[in-house]
């Protein structure tokens, strides 16, 4: 099936590709300048620091959906070894195998692809088995540091979780602006909270991911008129599943991802954040998000931390 026209217009409304130049390779990260960053500093008034990943654990977010997206498997690859000879200091080695985007983790911008083409207009034959990805792999973002402002969709619309199936719109963003008393800026990371996470702290892998609320495919544009530089939220799939419109698969990765060159992130606990932000009356902050710097890689895990 072919992208529908309504994709198209959008996609042309919100392209970033030449932007930054025709050999730019990480898009709107090039938002988050030292100006902006000197402004998220000046965010931090209290120093509370609040850790926004889901723990890395073998009973994670996936349940086989997804093929290869394993979640951790951990093993211990020393036990309190001598390495030097009886009575010398001992250690204790680990390693680990897990899909990269497992769980709480950043999209890098040739995630994913349409028309044959990535962010900036790059074929999408330079993901490869051996290489990775040629272009804009995770190792390519820089220090992912800036403003964090946390929408608190859920909230403003007076409910702990929105209903699987909700479209998140553009005039409910607007919405949680007005409920924290923020205004997002150019070079922002936007935190989208839906609530849905509240589904897999409870147990239910299942049901955390389908169904599920998510951003609408009428966001993007906001996030572009915004000049956003990354969105994550607290859902497994990021936008609505299933899709609001029939058999048009993840177009909202396609836009973000391929079209605007915007980091996006999914898994991201938003519960304490949003405790945090309601208790302080700010809904802004410094957020430091660095991903994993696996070379070619199309994911990253991420440990973000928000200073309030």
């Amino acid at each position: 099936m072919t992208l529908p026209q309504e994709f198209h217009e959008i996609a042309e409304r919100v392209n970033n590709w030449g932007r930054w130049g025709a050999e730019d390779e990480i898009g709107t990260l090039n938002l988050i300048t030292d100006e902006v960053v000197r402004g998220a500093v000046a965010e931090v008034r209290t120093g509370r620091r609040v850790p926004l990943a889901l723990p890395l654990t073998h009973d994670g977010v996936q349940t086989g959906v997804i093929p290869g997206r394993v979640n951790p498997l951990h093993a211990m690859t020393q036990l309190n070894q001598e390495l030097f000879g009886p009575g010398t200091v001992a250690c204790s080695d680990d390693a680990a195998t897990l899909g990269l985007q497992a769980g709480t983790h950043w999209d890098a911008l040739p995630h994913v692809s349409h028309g044959g083409r990535l962010y900036n207009g790059r074929p999408a034959t330079t993901v490869t088995a051996h290489g990775g990805a040629e272009f804009s792999g995770i190792d390519k973002a820089r220090p992912v540091v800036s403003r964090g402002v946390l929408l608190d969709v859920a909230a403003a619309l007076g409910v702990e979780r929105l209903t699987g199936g909700h479209a998140v719109t553009p005039e409910e963003l607007a919405r949680a602006e007005e409920f924290g008393g923020v205004r997002v800026r150019a070079g922002d990371i936007v935190l989208v909270r839906t609530g849905q996470v509240r589904v897999y702290l409870g147990g239910d892998r299942h049901g955390y991911g389908y169904p599920s609320p998510g951003l609408s495919i009428r966001t993007p544009e906001w996030f572009h008129a915004r000049d956003v530089a990354a969105v994550a939220n607290d859902t497994l799939t990021f936008e609505i599943f299933p899709p609001e419109i029939d058999n048009l698969w993840l177009p909202v990765h396609a836009l973000h991802l391929v079209e605007m060159g915007m980091l996006q992130g999914q898994n991201w606990n938003l519960e304490e954040l949003s405790t945090a932000c309601g208790e302080s009356g700010r809904y802004a902050f410094l957020l430091s998000a660095m991903p994993e710097p696996f070379v070619g890689a199309t994911g990253s895990p991420v440990a973000p931390v928000a200073l309030l």
